[in-house]
Parts: C-alpha cells; sequence; structure tokens
C-alpha cells in the first residue's frame, strides 16, 4: 500500500523535474555504493574536448557531493524551484523548458571553461531559484525564521548563506548570471523598443515533449493566484 502510494506520488511529479532529480539521486547512489568515483564524472575540458569523455558535461551537472547537508540543502531546492517553474510558468511548455536546460546547461559549461569549477549542478540549482524568483516578484520569503523578503532577492540571500558557511560565491554568481541572461532574453529584451525574441525552442523539441494538450480544467499554483504565493508567510524556506 505504502508503496503504491509512493508511486503514485513520484508519478505525479512533472516528467523533467522527475528525470533531474532522479538522475542527481542515482548518481549520487552510485557513488554512496562505490559503484563509480566523482573523477569519473568531475567536468575537465581536457578530458571532454582531447579523450572524448562527452558524458562529464552531463554527469557534472549530476553529482551534488556525499549525502549530507549540503546534498540535502541542494535537493530540496532543486526539487522545489524546478517543479515550480514546470508547473507554474512552463506548464504545457514542456519543450520550453527542456529549452532551457540545455541553453542554460550550454552557457553555464561555457562560462565553466574560465573559472575552477569541477562541478556545475549547484550552480544550475540558483539559476532555476533565480528565473523563478523573477516571474514571481511579488512572494514573500522566509529564510528560516530570520529573513523577510521579496522572491527576487532569494538568490542573493542564498549566495549570503554560502559566504557564512565558508563556501565559494563563485557558483551563486554563475548560477545568477545564467539566469539573469535567460530571464533578459525570454522575459525582458521582446518587450523592449525594438526588442524581439532571440530564443526560439527549436521545432524538434516540440515535437518530442509537447503532446498533451492543456488541461481546461487545471487550478492554478498559489504563486499564480492573486496575492501570491503565501509560503513566506506560514512556512520557512528550508525549514
Amino acid at each position: 500500500m505504502a508503496y503504491q502510494t509512493l508511486r503514485q506520488e513520484y508519478l505525479q511529479v512533472p516528467p523533467v523535474t522527475r528525470a533531474y532529480t532522479t538522475a542527481c539521486v542515482l548518481t549520487t547512489a552510485a557513488v554512496q555504493l562505490e559503484l563509480i568515483t566523482p573523477f569519473q564524472l568531475y567536468f575537465n575540458p581536457e578530458l571532454i574536448f582531447k579523450h572524448f569523455q562527452i558524458w562529464r558535461l552531463i554527469t557534472n551537472y549530476l553529482f551534488f557531493g556525499p549525502v549530507g547537508f549540503n546534498f540535502l540543502f541542494n535537493m530540496i531546492f532543486l526539487y522545489r524551484y524546478c517543479r515550480m517553474l514546470e508547473e507554474g510558468s512552463f506548464r504545457g511548455r514542456t519543450a520550453d523548458f527542456v529549452f532551457m536546460f540545455l541553453f542554460g546547461g550550454l552557457l553555464m559549461t561555457l562560462f565553466g571553461l574560465f573559472v575552477n569549477l569541477v562541478f556545475l549542478g549547484q550552480a544550475f540549482t540558483i539559476m532555476l531559484v533565480y528565473v523563478w524568483s523573477r516571474r514571481n516578484p511579488y512572494v514573500r520569503m522566509n529564510f528560516f525564521g530570520l529573513l523577510i523578503f521579496q522572491a527576487p532577492f532569494l538568490p542573493w540571500v542564498l549566495m549570503g548563506f554560502s559566504l557564512l558557511l565558508g563556501n565559494s560565491i563563485i557558483v551563486d554568481l554563475l548560477g545568477i548570471a545564467v539566469g539573469h541572461i535567460y530571464f533578459f532574453l525570454e522575459d525582458v529584451f521582446p518587450n523592449q523598443p525594438g526588442g524581439g525574441r532571440l530564443l526560439r525552442t527549436p521545432s524538434v523539441l516540440k515535437a518530442i515533449f509537447d503532446t498533451a494538450e492543456e488541461d481546461p480544467n487545471y487550478n492554478p499554483l498559489p504563486e499564480e493566484r492573486p496575492g501570491g504565493f503565501a509560503w513566506g508567510e506560514g512556512q520557512r524556506l528550508g525549514g
């Protein structure tokens, strides 16, 4: 009975979020079980382009370190904001969501050639958080009961939290930069005088992913309703 309930809950997670978070968890489990090592996964341009270890372009986004606080923290944020984006502003536009993944991953990989980062998954999570926060500017956030602020400040609060923990903020800055580039090209520039859509989802992605019709009985997520998302009012972020 419990298995059926868990399976049903799992299958209700939107497909892109389900695929990405599952891949991250399975990759971490494989490392914990010593089936593979992080040295087989990390981002190394020389091994990728000279030794054709192409899988590193993907696997460096799937490993968030050994199971512990940092892993759980990243998984919670990845799952939550990836799902809210997919069920919110990308609802019925799975191909566009996949294209955002590809665009963000490509841009982050290019930037990764110039910074000393071996795993880019955390930066990718910050990118998702940034895009969600800019598309929900009036949502009030409550960070561990210590800070109350509007959603657009969330990526910067997370960067400050990383700084307090003694982590490098390069990861956060990279995620914010890539998230801002996507948000500007997709949401800001097309609405400017003389602007236009520079990012267009390839038709092949639309043919693969956008097959289901929009549900006319769809009930909007809380953050899409008038008044915004009440999470910051009664539920603590990360708590």
